[in-house]
C-alpha cells in the first residue's frame, strides 16, 4: 500500500452526479503530454525540483520560464506550478508527494499535470515512484510512464 493510502485511507472523492462522473472519467483517461508548452486556465504544472528551488534544467526550468515557478522555492505551489523536491532523498520525495496529493484533493477545481518527477536528474525509476500516485484524485493527470508502471505490477 502506498504512503498516500497509509496517511489518507480509502478514497476521499466526494459523491458525484452524472456530469461530474463524465468529467472524472475523461480526466482519468488523460495523460500529461511529454512536453507541456501551455496550460488551460484551470491547469497547474507539477514538476520535480531541488530543495533550494534552483530551477535550472528540465521541467523545473520550464516551470520557471513558462509557468510562474519562483526561483528559490523548492516545494509547493507558486504561479501556475507546483514543485516537489525530488533531490533530497526518496523519503522526502514521497512525503512531498503525499502533501501534493492533499493539496490536489483540497483544490478539485484545478487540474494538475504531473511530469515524470524523480525520473530525470534525481535518477529514480518510474516503477518506484508511480505507486505513490495510485490513489491520486481525479484532478491529477499522470504521465504515461507512471500509468505503464501501474499496469506492470
Amino acid at each position: 500500500m502506498s504512503a498516500f493510502n497509509d496517511v489518507l485511507g480509502p478514497s476521499r472523492e466526494p459523491r458525484r452526479g452524472k456530469k461530474d462522473e463524465q468529467r472524472v472519467a475523461a480526466l482519468r483517461a488523460r495523460r500529461t503530454p511529454e512536453v507541456v508548452t501551455q496550460l488551460a486556465d484551470d491547469e497547474v504544472f507539477v514538476f520535480g525540483s531541488n530543495a533550494a528551488g534552483h530551477h535550472g534544467a528540465g521541467a523545473a526550468r520550464a516551470a520557471f520560464e513558462n509557468f510562474g515557478a519562483e526561483w528559490g522555492v523548492g516545494a509547493g505551489p507558486t504561479g501556475r506550478s507546483y514543485a516537489i523536491d525530488t533531490m533530497s532523498g526518496f523519503d522526502t520525495m514521497l512525503e512531498q508527494i503525499v502533501e501534493f496529493l492533499d493539496y490536489a484533493h483540497a483544490h478539485p477545481e484545478t487540474t494538475f499535470l504531473v511530469t515524470p518527477i524523480g525520473t530525470g536528474i534525481a535518477g529514480h525509476k518510474a516503477e518506484n515512484i508511480a505507486p505513490s500516485f495510485q490513489a491520486a484524485p481525479a484532478n491529477v493527470v499522470l504521465p504515461q510512464v507512471f500509468v505503464d508502471a501501474f499496469d506492470a505490477k
